[in-house]
């Protein structure tokens, strides 16, 4: 059973069975072997969670690196194509993966040249977007004083 990633933690997905998922696993800070509430994991769930761990050591870092960016990237374009845009969380997410492409320079493999341009359409994205939202609003308060 593969898993899914959130910010929130990893979450496994019930099984197509019916059957309830598997309890989370461990946090780097809790115990091999129990969950963050103390009790046993299932000897499969540590198993699949030792899986994982294992391929990830297996992966390069600059291809887990640059799959970090591009989950930023999409984080970006979410806070970006809401309706209307979510500037604040944009831009954070946007200045994120510029420090992280900034300070990655040159480590990041040929993931590099296309994470590079996809910050730059972020960027313009975002002040045509908040040029735009911005020239709307002044057009209302125009037509309000009329």
């Amino acid at each position: 059973m593969s898993s899914l990633w959130t910010p929130s933690g990893e979450h496994f997905p019930a099984k197509e069975e019916g059957g309830s998922p598997p309890p989370p696993p461990s946090s780097p800070s809790s115990p091999a072997g129990e969950d963050e509430d103390g009790s046993a994991l299932s000897a499969e769930a540590q198993a699949e969670i030792d899986a994982m761990r294992q391929q990830l050591a297996q992966t390069p870092a600059e291809v887990v690196m640059a799959n970090h960016c591009y989950g930023i990237f999409e984080l970006a374009t979410i806070y970006l194509s809401h309706a209307p845009p979510m500037f604040f969380e944009a831009r954070l997410a946007i200045d994120a993966l510029g420090a992280l492409l900034e300070g990655l320079k040159g480590r990041l493999g040929e993931a590099e040249p296309s994470l590079m341009q996809a910050l730059s359409q972020l960027r313009l994205a975002y002040v045509q977007l908040e040029g735009a939202e911005r020239a709307a609003a002044e057009s209302a308060a125009s037509a309000d004083q009329n």
